[in-house]
């Protein structure tokens, strides 16, 4: 691993139960899944698939899906969870200690080099959780004190959340001060690579500003555990999938399932037999690539997938779908698709792609 990989993503911002409902991931299914932080690879066994496949091109990333196992396999359901960050902890490092042993040479090495970022919880150790953080700390003081943000996370019915929106959340500082923060070229320079933003529209403030008002206006906003940590730095008793209680006994038992491979979707693709996947979690990976390539990537789907198979994806601000070209091997599920995206509680995607492999 190059000594100045550096993690773009600690945790997944891709609503996994929304993940799963999509695939209707099976016991026996073999998946492959972006890896990113890992969370969404994990939410995967805990439905029981056979085999996980996780890939990414980022060294650091799938650094922090191999934490993500060996915490797993070595620590109670609140020690992972005061590990990762999602509750208050003062020794996360004597528990990194007690995961230390499961990683491989280079995770560890990577880990060992990185103490700062396990004792603020490996969720929160990405480029653009820092930069969240940034937001949370210095301007949404200047915006709603700490009773108020309680009181939107609190929820409510409809009504109330959406009138609480409309007359107490959104002032003009918070309109203002969140189309400066999440503005295209701050994003580029502090949130994310400037590289992900390619082929992406000039004025993104605007729009996020509006998903935004659905999900922070939303009776589901108690329960919302993006929403939590975006606004907390914390999940609370809102956790996402594969932190919670029920499945972690199941995601622990299955962890041979899961195997991880460091290289493009490209080359991962391309060494995968015909007609060997069921479900494919591609995350929202079409955003950094041309059409070409986009199109060129879901053939290489089309071939690998099993006929009935399914391939979920997410738009941030680039469209981008199956070609013509593949319009007999792959079918678009918009209906379910306009469905699962109206559940979903990570707010930031203009739309979610779903296919399925017909033959």
């Amino acid at each position: 691993m190059t000594p100045d990989a550096a993690i773009a993503y600690g945790q997944c911002w891709e609503d996994a139960d929304v993940l799963v409902a999509g695939l209707d991931v099976r016991p026996g299914d073999a998946c492959l899944s972006i890896a990113s932080a890992g969370d969404n690879a994990f939410a995967l066994l805990a439905r029981d698939a056979a085999r996980v496949i996780a890939v990414d091109c980022n060294p650091a990333q799938i650094a922090c899906l191999e934490l993500r196992a060996a915490a797993y396999a070595s620590l109670a359901h609140e020690e992972f969870l005061e590990l990762y960050g999602s509750r208050p902890s003062e020794r996360r490092g004597a528990l990194y200690a007690c995961c230390r042993g499961g990683l491989g040479a280079e995770a560890r090495a990577f880990w060992d080099a990185r103490p700062g970022l396990i004792a603020r919880g490996f969720g929160d150790a990405g480029r653009f959780e820092r930069y969240v953080a940034l937001f949370r700390r210095w301007l949404l003081p200047a915006i709603h004190s700490h009773e108020r943000i309680e009181r939107l996370l609190g929820g409510g019915s409809g009504r109330q959340c959406r009138e609480f929106y409309a007359s107490t959340w959104d002032n003009w500082r918070w309109r203002a001060l969140f189309r400066l923060f999440f503005s295209r070229p701050l994003m580029a320079r502090l949130g994310r690579d400037p590289a992900y933003f390619a082929y992406a529209p000039d004025r993104i403030a605007d729009a996020l500003l509006a998903r935004a008002r659905a999900a922070l206006a939303s009776p589901d906003v108690a329960s919302n555990a993006y929403v939590h940590w975006l606004l907390t730095g914390a999940h609370g008793e809102a956790l996402p999938l594969a932190l919670r209680p029920e499945h972690y006994a199941r995601i622990r038992n299955n962890l041979h399932r899961l195997e991880w491979r460091c290289q493009r979707l490209e080359a991962c693709l391309a060494t995968l037999r015909p007609r060997s996947v069921d479900c494919f979690n591609l995350s929202n990976v079409f955003e950094y690539l041309g059409e070409p390539a986009c199109a060129a990537v879901l053939h290489d789907v089309a071939r690998v997938g099993r006929p009935g198979g399914r391939v979920l994806y997410w738009n941030l601000f680039v469209e981008r779908e199956r070609p013509a070209s593949l319009a007999a091997q792959l079918a678009p599920r918009q209906r379910a698709a306009r469905d699962l995206h109206a559940r979903s509680r990570t707010f930031f995607y203009r739309r979610l792609v779903l296919e399925q492999v017909t033959a």
